[in-house]
Protein backbone atom coordinates (compact mmCIF):
# COMPACT_ATOMS: atom_id res chain seq x y z
CA UNK A 1 0.00 0.00 0.00
CA UNK A 2 1.32 3.25 -1.20
CA UNK A 3 1.37 5.83 1.78
CA UNK A 4 1.81 9.69 1.44
CA UNK A 5 2.67 11.54 4.97
CA UNK A 6 2.92 15.23 4.86
CA UNK A 7 3.60 17.58 8.04
CA UNK A 8 4.01 21.54 7.23
CA UNK A 9 2.87 22.54 11.04
CA UNK A 10 6.24 23.92 11.82
CA UNK A 11 8.98 25.47 9.25
CA UNK A 12 10.14 22.54 8.27
CA UNK A 13 8.21 20.72 5.04
CA UNK A 14 8.71 16.61 6.10
CA UNK A 15 6.85 14.20 3.50
CA UNK A 16 7.45 11.07 2.65
CA UNK A 17 6.15 8.15 0.27
CA UNK A 18 5.80 5.11 1.73
CA UNK A 19 5.33 1.14 0.33
CA UNK A 20 3.61 -0.55 4.27
CA UNK A 21 6.21 0.37 6.13
CA UNK A 22 8.72 1.15 3.29
CA UNK A 23 9.80 4.52 3.07
CA UNK A 24 10.72 4.89 -0.65
CA UNK A 25 11.56 8.79 -0.47
CA UNK A 26 11.30 11.00 2.24
CA UNK A 27 11.97 15.08 2.60
CA UNK A 28 12.76 16.92 5.84
CA UNK A 29 13.87 20.54 4.97
CA UNK A 30 13.35 23.77 6.31
CA UNK A 31 11.13 26.00 4.34
CA UNK A 32 9.90 28.50 6.49
CA UNK A 33 7.58 30.85 4.73
CA UNK A 34 8.23 28.93 1.00
CA UNK A 35 5.89 26.11 2.16
CA UNK A 36 2.97 27.42 0.52
CA UNK A 37 5.03 27.80 -2.98
CA UNK A 38 6.81 24.55 -2.37
CA UNK A 39 5.30 22.04 -1.08
CA UNK A 40 2.94 20.71 -3.68
CA UNK A 41 5.98 20.37 -6.17
CA UNK A 42 8.09 18.86 -3.77
CA UNK A 43 5.56 15.97 -3.41
CA UNK A 44 5.34 15.81 -6.66
CA UNK A 45 8.73 15.71 -7.83
CA UNK A 46 9.01 13.12 -5.07
CA UNK A 47 6.28 11.21 -6.72
CA UNK A 48 8.27 11.33 -10.13
CA UNK A 49 11.55 10.23 -9.08
CA UNK A 50 10.06 6.89 -8.79
CA UNK A 51 7.46 6.62 -11.36
CA UNK A 52 4.35 7.01 -9.09
CA UNK A 53 1.55 9.32 -9.57
CA UNK A 54 -0.84 10.79 -6.69
CA UNK A 55 -3.36 8.06 -8.47
CA UNK A 56 -1.03 5.66 -6.73
CA UNK A 57 -1.47 6.62 -3.41
CA UNK A 58 -3.52 4.75 -1.49
CA UNK A 59 -3.55 6.40 1.90
CA UNK A 60 -2.97 9.88 3.36
CA UNK A 61 -1.70 10.68 6.72
CA UNK A 62 -1.56 14.10 7.70
CA UNK A 63 -0.52 15.98 10.56
CA UNK A 64 -2.96 18.51 11.65
CA UNK A 65 -1.53 20.65 14.24
CA UNK A 66 -0.51 22.32 16.77
CA UNK A 67 1.97 24.32 15.49
CA UNK A 68 2.25 26.97 12.71
CA UNK A 69 -1.60 28.23 12.28
CA UNK A 70 -0.36 29.03 8.35
CA UNK A 71 1.39 26.02 8.06
CA UNK A 72 -1.24 23.53 9.56
CA UNK A 73 -3.59 24.65 6.73
CA UNK A 74 -0.92 24.31 4.01
CA UNK A 75 -1.06 20.78 4.77
CA UNK A 76 -4.37 20.23 5.88
CA UNK A 77 -5.69 22.02 2.37
CA UNK A 78 -2.90 19.80 0.32
CA UNK A 79 -3.89 16.27 1.91
CA UNK A 80 -7.85 16.67 2.07
CA UNK A 81 -7.90 17.99 -1.50
CA UNK A 82 -5.86 15.12 -2.45
CA UNK A 83 -8.05 12.89 -0.53
CA UNK A 84 -11.46 14.42 -1.77
CA UNK A 85 -10.80 14.22 -5.58
CA UNK A 86 -8.86 10.66 -5.54
CA UNK A 87 -11.13 9.14 -2.87
CA UNK A 88 -8.15 8.49 -0.49
CA UNK A 89 -8.56 7.64 3.07
CA UNK A 90 -6.90 10.25 5.25
CA UNK A 91 -5.99 9.53 8.66
CA UNK A 92 -4.63 13.09 10.84
CA UNK A 93 -2.06 13.09 13.76
CA UNK A 94 -1.30 15.58 16.11
CA UNK A 95 2.30 16.90 15.62
CA UNK A 96 2.53 16.34 19.59
CA UNK A 97 2.21 12.84 18.86
CA UNK A 98 4.62 12.42 15.81
CA UNK A 99 7.07 14.08 18.02
CA UNK A 100 6.98 11.61 20.66
CA UNK A 101 6.65 8.83 18.30
CA UNK A 102 10.06 9.52 16.55
CA UNK A 103 11.77 9.51 20.38
CA UNK A 104 13.94 6.71 21.46
CA UNK A 105 15.30 6.68 24.51
CA UNK A 106 15.40 4.25 26.98
CA UNK A 107 17.26 6.50 29.75
CA UNK A 108 14.28 9.02 30.48
CA UNK A 109 11.17 8.53 31.97
CA UNK A 110 8.92 10.98 30.30
CA UNK A 111 9.02 12.71 27.07
CA UNK A 112 7.87 16.40 27.01
CA UNK A 113 7.33 17.70 22.60
CA UNK A 114 7.57 21.27 22.81
CA UNK A 115 6.08 23.67 20.12
CA UNK A 116 6.90 27.30 21.10
CA UNK A 117 3.12 29.60 20.95
CA UNK A 118 5.62 32.88 22.12
CA UNK A 119 4.50 34.71 24.94
CA UNK A 120 5.90 32.42 27.17
CA UNK A 121 3.14 29.28 26.15
CA UNK A 122 3.99 26.28 24.23
CA UNK A 123 1.90 23.83 23.14
CA UNK A 124 2.93 20.47 24.68
CA UNK A 125 2.03 17.09 26.39
CA UNK A 126 3.48 14.38 29.00
CA UNK A 127 4.22 11.12 27.91
CA UNK A 128 5.29 7.96 29.37
CA UNK A 129 8.60 7.19 28.06
CA UNK A 130 8.14 3.26 27.82
CA UNK A 131 4.77 3.25 26.40
CA UNK A 132 3.68 6.79 24.93
CA UNK A 133 0.59 7.43 27.06
CA UNK A 134 -0.33 10.24 27.95
CA UNK A 135 0.93 11.72 31.67
CA UNK A 136 -0.50 15.32 30.75
CA UNK A 137 -2.82 15.61 27.73
CA UNK A 138 -2.26 17.81 25.18
CA UNK A 139 -2.78 21.64 25.33
CA UNK A 140 -1.56 25.47 25.22
CA UNK A 141 -0.10 26.14 28.49
CA UNK A 142 2.61 28.10 30.23
CA UNK A 143 5.52 27.04 30.39
CA UNK A 144 5.93 27.96 34.07
CA UNK A 145 2.56 26.11 34.43
CA UNK A 146 4.49 23.20 32.52
CA UNK A 147 7.52 23.29 34.34
CA UNK A 148 5.58 23.29 37.59
CA UNK A 149 4.05 20.00 36.71
CA UNK A 150 7.20 18.47 36.04
CA UNK A 151 8.53 19.18 39.66
CA UNK A 152 5.84 16.46 40.73
CA UNK A 153 7.19 13.77 38.49
CA UNK A 154 9.74 11.40 40.15
CA UNK A 155 12.02 10.29 37.36
CA UNK A 156 13.79 11.77 34.63
CA UNK A 157 12.74 14.16 31.95
CA UNK A 158 13.53 14.63 28.01
CA UNK A 159 12.63 17.44 25.92
CA UNK A 160 11.93 17.13 22.14
CA UNK A 161 12.14 20.48 20.04
CA UNK A 162 13.38 22.42 17.18
CA UNK A 163 12.27 25.70 19.39
CA UNK A 164 14.31 27.95 21.44
CA UNK A 165 12.59 27.06 24.76
CA UNK A 166 14.50 27.86 28.04
CA UNK A 167 14.52 24.62 30.38
CA UNK A 168 17.06 22.65 32.96
CA UNK A 169 15.79 19.33 31.58
CA UNK A 170 17.78 17.68 28.93
CA UNK A 171 16.64 18.86 25.01
CA UNK A 172 17.04 17.29 22.03
CA UNK A 173 16.20 18.29 18.05
CA UNK A 174 13.11 16.89 16.61
CA UNK A 175 14.01 14.30 13.38
CA UNK A 176 10.63 12.79 12.56
CA UNK A 177 11.20 9.28 12.08
CA UNK A 178 8.42 8.75 9.38
CA UNK A 179 8.40 4.91 9.57
CA UNK A 180 7.60 4.87 13.07
CA UNK A 181 4.83 7.40 12.84
CA UNK A 182 3.46 5.74 9.80
CA UNK A 183 3.13 2.21 11.29
CA UNK A 184 1.89 3.41 14.03
CA UNK A 185 -1.12 4.93 12.78
CA UNK A 186 -2.04 3.73 9.32
CA UNK A 187 -4.23 1.06 10.31
CA UNK A 188 -7.00 3.54 12.58
CA UNK A 189 -10.11 4.57 10.79
CA UNK A 190 -10.20 6.81 8.19
CA UNK A 191 -11.69 10.04 8.51
CA UNK A 192 -13.89 12.15 6.14
CA UNK A 193 -11.91 14.81 4.38
CA UNK A 194 -14.69 17.41 4.98
CA UNK A 195 -14.29 16.55 8.58
CA UNK A 196 -10.66 16.36 9.26
CA UNK A 197 -9.79 19.56 11.16
CA UNK A 198 -6.84 21.78 12.60
CA UNK A 199 -5.67 20.57 16.15
CA UNK A 200 -4.81 24.44 16.78
CA UNK A 201 -5.74 23.90 20.82
CA UNK A 202 -6.32 27.65 21.26
CA UNK A 203 -7.92 30.33 19.30
CA UNK A 204 -6.33 32.32 16.20
CA UNK A 205 -5.53 35.36 16.91
CA UNK A 206 -8.29 36.72 14.61
CA UNK A 207 -11.10 34.84 16.86
CA UNK A 208 -9.01 36.21 19.84
CA UNK A 209 -9.72 39.81 18.86
CA UNK A 210 -13.03 39.22 17.87
CA UNK A 211 -13.99 37.63 21.21
CA UNK A 212 -12.96 40.49 22.94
Amino acid sequence: MKILYLDTSSSFLYTAILDDSIVIDEIKEKLEKDLSTFTLSYINNMLNIHGLKLDDVEKIIVVNGPGSFTGIRIGLTIAKTIAWAKKIPIIPISSLEAITLSTYNTQVDYIVPIIDARRNFVYSAIYDAKNKNFILKEQYINLDTLNAALENLAGKILFVTNDDVNTKYEKIKYIPDIRTIVDEVKNKPPVNPHLVDANYLKLTEAEENYDH
